[in-house]
Parts: structure tokens; sequence; C-alpha cells
């Protein structure tokens, strides 16, 4: 007779970040179904997402049930943040939640930015990182995406590249998880990507779950999360022209405008859960 393996579990699990911790691009269920009530109210015209970490919290929750446990998930992410504001104020906020797990990714908006300097945001990781395993809570992190084939995204692929690699080198010294998104060939899909080509979808956020659940040492099935989609087909010529004029008009310039404004897009915004609850299933 053999017996299912017994993994790790964990009770208290907190995610901090920006958008990508978020959820964006994710859609709910339904209106009403995520932590909204918890989060705070919205502005106009502002929405919620499910997301991989709201994914990973359910898939958590299930292993410890199996185990005669719970996990209670909160996610204090919130879009458009810098490393700083993650690193800072929600490591603080996310230590007071007394977690046993926290995943933290941060400093893609940093690098959007010519001018960031990636060793000094690695330094500003690590110490988060060290205060956080100082406190007996386990660490999952992200590297970032390779951008190698995506538009006006590639140019930062460079700094990508080093950010990457000192979240590797972060990890063996603290004894941290990563989600290895670098070598994950699916996400060079745009059919894995939002509309803004800079947040994931949901068959995006889904696999992202998965490496996570990996990450943490828990059996995956890792064909289903590692097989890029079949026929990858790139638009070209006048397809890909209009494509990218209309990503431009929607999404760039808006961004640009904000930047000009020193604004962001998750001002005014409370986190996203801010208090540990029994995760529910929230995305469509």
């Amino acid at each position: 007779m053999t017996t299912a393996p017994v993994h790790q579990i964990w009770e208290r699990y907190v995610a901090i970040g920006d958008s990508f911790s978020e959820g964006m691009c994710d859609p709910l269920a339904a209106p009403g179904t995520a932590y909204v009530g918890s989060g705070g109210p919205l502005p106009d015209g502002v929405q919620r997402y499910a997301g991989w970490t709201d994914r990973l919290a359910v898939a958590l929750d299930a292993a410890a049930q199996a185990q005669g446990s719970r996990t209670r998930y909160a996610n204090l992410a919130v879009r458009g943040r810098l490393l700083a504001d993650i690193v800072g104020p929600q490591v603080q906020a996310a230590i007071a939640l007394e977690p046993d797990l926290v995943s933290i990714v941060g400093g893609g908006n940093d690098i959007l930015r010519s001018a960031a300097d990636i060793d000094a945001l690695a330094d500003q990781l690590e110490t988060a990182v060290a205060t956080l395993r100082e406190t007996g809570a386990d660490v999952l992190m992200a590297t970032p995406m390779d951008p190698r084939e995506a538009p006006v995204m590639k140019y930062t692929r460079g700094r990508a590249a080093a950010y990457a690699a000192n979240i590797w080198t972060i990890a063996n010294r603290h004894g941290a998880h990563v989600i290895d998104q670098w070598t994950m060939a699916a996400l060079r899909d745009w059919r894995l990507w939002a509309p803004d080509r800079i947040h994931l979808n949901a068959e995006g956020h889904r696999r992202i779950a998965l490496h996570a659940l990996h990450a943490l040492g828990h059996h995956t099935d890792q064909a289903d999360w590692r097989t890029p989609l079949p026929d990858k087909r790139l638009p070209t010529g006048r397809d890909a022209i209009v494509g990218d004029a209309q990503w431009v008009r929607d999404h760039v310039t808006p961004w640009l405008r904000r930047r000009m404004r020193g604004e962001s897009s998750g001002d005014r915004l409370p986190p996203k859960q801010p208090q540990l609850e029994l995760p529910q299933r929230t995305w469509a």
C-alpha cells in the first residue's frame, strides 16, 4: 500500500508586491467575488482582479486541508508600486500579520526606467528578504520574464537579466524559493498576455500559480504550465502595424501621461486584501 506524500503546509500566506501580485488582467468570476469588501472601496472605473496569488492560496489551502489544517491568505500588493514601496511599508505590514509564507515580487516598474540601478534594487530586495526570513517566514520570489521578443520591453532585457541573476543569488543566500519566469518559454507567447502587453491574462496567471506551487515543493504537471501554446503566430505586416498603433494609443500614452504628472496607477488604491482570510476561488 502506498501513501500520499506529505508536503510542507503554510497557514498564514501574505503576498506583497505590485500589479503582478495584485493579479491585474486576470478577470474575476463575478463582481464582488474577490476581497473587495476587505480591501476597501475603489475609485470609479477601477477594477479588481484575481491573479496567481489567489490561485496559489487556494491550492495551498487544499493541501493544508488534506493534512487537517487551513491556509489563510492576505494580499497587500498594489499596482504601480516601486520596489521601495514594497520593501518598506508592505514588508512591515506583512510582518505584522505574522506570516509563515510571504511572496515578494517587485522591481519591474523600476526596471522600466532607464536610470534604474539594478545593484541598488537587489540590495533593497535582499534586505527585505533577510528581514522576512529573520521572522521565521518562508519567502517566495520571482525572476522577471525574458522580454527578448517583446516590443519596446525588449530594450530592458539587459537590466532584467541582471536583476534575475541577483534574485537567484539572494535566494541562495537566504534559503528562499523562486518562480523562474526567465526560463518559461511559454511566457514569450503574447497569447498569455493582456492587451497592455505588461500584465498576464488568465491563462498566464494560471501557469504562474502552478509554477509557484512547484517552486514551493508541491507536485504539479510541469507539462501543463511549461509547454508553450501550439501554433505560435506573431502578427506581421499591416496587422502588426495596426496592433502596435492601438497598443501605443490605449496603453503607452496613458502611462507616459501618468509619468509626466508624477502619478501612479495605484495612487489612492487600498491593498487588495489586507487581512488574513480563508481563500476562495475568485477567477472566472
